[in-house]
């Protein structure tokens, strides 16, 4: 159930945005744009239509065509689409694509962007041929605005100006569902799916507050990013969760259809929620990670500050074969720059590796997962053409290392990209007194500060002093700093390196989560 499931591994990082969409959007859906004639549906009519059909994240069908309105097409929506009297001339009416609309609609929920404007004119369009259409629409604006509020505006030319998406006729049909696909990929490759699942849930229905929930406590949530705490009648914390929207994501938790029985058992017992707000998505996964394993809430998924952690360690043997084993580390003593991968048990790790040998046709027998066999047939895979006979000998060393190499390339644990420590600044452009300053080092997640002066307090000033921010007076009395649980050195942990690889090593969620890094050094280090 946890809100803190991250990769097992890094490599997401590097990957182009994904084909499938998020699981976590509807399993079946209609991405649709209309052009129409004007702007009122119960009298203009559609030019119009491009749609795309989506299931279970892969995209499987694109449809457009031109619509006869049978009514003069005005000269600005001419110079607005680019559509004129010609391109409509012996196109079909609605009434003869209708049918075929409506198969294609039917069982899907409908996506588009400002959904009341589009579900509008197709209602409107087939009760004018005696066809029913309803639907509940996802609008695709409303999903922008609650997942991204850091920006004011969600129109389709900002949502392309923000992500540098590229459309060749804006304001036609086809191409506009086209970019809110994009947009959709985007968002996949940017947000956990229990997160646009939350998004979504809540966008498509209204959901009924839990029995003992006072609805006064769902009224003071906050539209805003940060961390959200359930407790019982006595007290007890149940759940510790983040959002970028706390009360969306909150709300999606009382939908009817609970995964499974353990959900259903905590709703029942909720009477108090409360929260925490946090000036982005960083700061909001940052102190989830901490205060689960801090707090250890009934109904989270157990994560813990682990001493021991496992890694690959890839040799080459006398016939000059990469060979891969599994080897524990104590975090302590982690030196990341060497290491391939970082597991929390050597099953996990076996497990991945099981998977990066199916996809790089590597050899069980060089990876350790299966006993040398002394036979010229080498292992039971290769007789399955499953691997290319490096065990004996069919295969190059050259040319099974050249594929081992890819298979770890990214599995390489990230460096540290900065000479020393930093301090993170993290800020809300729609709230100006939402601040704060995480200090980090060497991946390691040392304390929160209010203020960016409170870092004198550990010994650390800016490596560039010309460059300090102003920090209204208004904040200094507000906030606590808050320190890592460990007293002297911060131990190695998962999960939070996961969370500032995330974001460190991508400038563009950076620049998104308005995030800006100060150098750190110490002031004894100066000349």
């Amino acid at each position: 159930m946890g809100g803190c499931d991250f990769p097992m591994q890094l490599n997401w990082l590097d990957q182009p945005t994904p084909i499938l969409l998020s699981s976590g959007f509807p399993e079946n859906m209609v991405l649709l744009d209309c052009e129409t004639t004007g702007g009122k549906a119960t009298y203009h009519r559609i030019i119009e239509i491009g749609l795309l059909i989506i299931e279970n994240g892969a995209l499987i069908e694109k449809w457009q065509t031109f619509i006869d309105p049978k009514v003069p097409l005005p000269p600005f929506i001419q110079r607005l689409t680019g559509i004129s009297p010609g391109m409509l001339n012996g196109a079909p009416e609605f009434s003869q694509i209708a049918e075929e609309l409506l198969s294609k609609l039917k069982g899907r929920t409908l996506v588009a962007h400002n959904a009341r404007f589009d579900y509008s004119f197709l209602k409107n369009e087939f009760e004018r041929v005696g066809m029913s259409y309803n639907n509940k629409p996802l609008c695709s604006v409303k999903f922008s605005r609650n997942l991204y509020p850091q920006f004011k505006r969600h129109g389709l030319s900002q949502i392309i100006e923000r992500f540098g998406l590229s459309i060749e006729n804006r304001h036609r049909a086809l191409d506009d569902a086209e970019m809110v696909y994009q947009f959709f990929q985007k968002s996949s490759a940017l947000f956990a799916d229990d997160e646009i699942a939350a998004t979504c849930k809540v966008l498509l229905k209204r959901p009924s507050l839990p029995t003992l929930l006072d609805p006064k406590e769902v009224e003071k949530l906050p539209a805003s990013a940060g961390v959200y705490y359930f407790y019982d009648e006595k007290g007890v914390l149940l759940y510790v969760g983040k959002s970028v929207h706390i009360r969306n994501r909150v709300m999606s938790h009382f939908s009817s259809d609970h995964k499974n029985p353990k959900d259903l058992q905590m709703s029942t017992k909720i009477a108090h929620v409360d929260f925490e707000t946090a000036p982005s998505d960083f700061g909001a996964q940052i102190r989830e990670s901490n205060q689960i394993k801090a707090l250890a809430p009934l109904y989270n998924r157990r994560l813990r500050k682990v001493r021991k952690l496992f890694q690959y360690r890839s040799t080459q043997d006398t016939n000059g074969y990469l060979r891969l084993n599994i080897e524990s580390i104590e975090t302590a003593d982690t030196e990341v720059e060497q290491q391939f991968g970082l597991f929390r048990s050597p099953r996990q790790a076996s497990k991945q590796m099981e998977k990066l040998a199916d996809q790089y046709f590597l050899c069980h027998q060089l990876l350790g997962l299966e006993s040398h066999r002394n036979s010229s047939q080498g292992c039971f895979r290769s007789q399955l053409k499953k691997c290319f006979g490096a065990c004996h000998g069919a295969e190059s060393a050259q040319s099974y290392n050249q594929r081992m190499g890819a298979a770890l390339k990214n599995y390489q644990i990230k460096l540290w990209p900065y000479v020393g420590p930093i301090l993170l600044e993290e800020r809300d452009p729609q709230v100006p007194d939402q601040v704060a300053f995480h200090l980090v080092d060497r991946w390691r997640y040392l304390a929160k500060l209010p203020i960016l002066e409170d870092v004198y307090d550990f010994g650390y000033q800016l490596a560039d002093q010309t460059h300090q921010s102003l920090i209204p007076e208004a904040q200094v009395a507000e906030g606590e700093v808050i320190v890592s649980e460990d007293e002297v050195e911060p131990r190695f942990d998962l999960d939070i390196y996961f969370i500032l690889v995330r974001f460190l090593v991508n400038q563009k969620k950076m620049n998104m989560h308005h995030l800006k890094i100060w150098p750190l050094i110490k002031p004894e280090l100066l000349p």
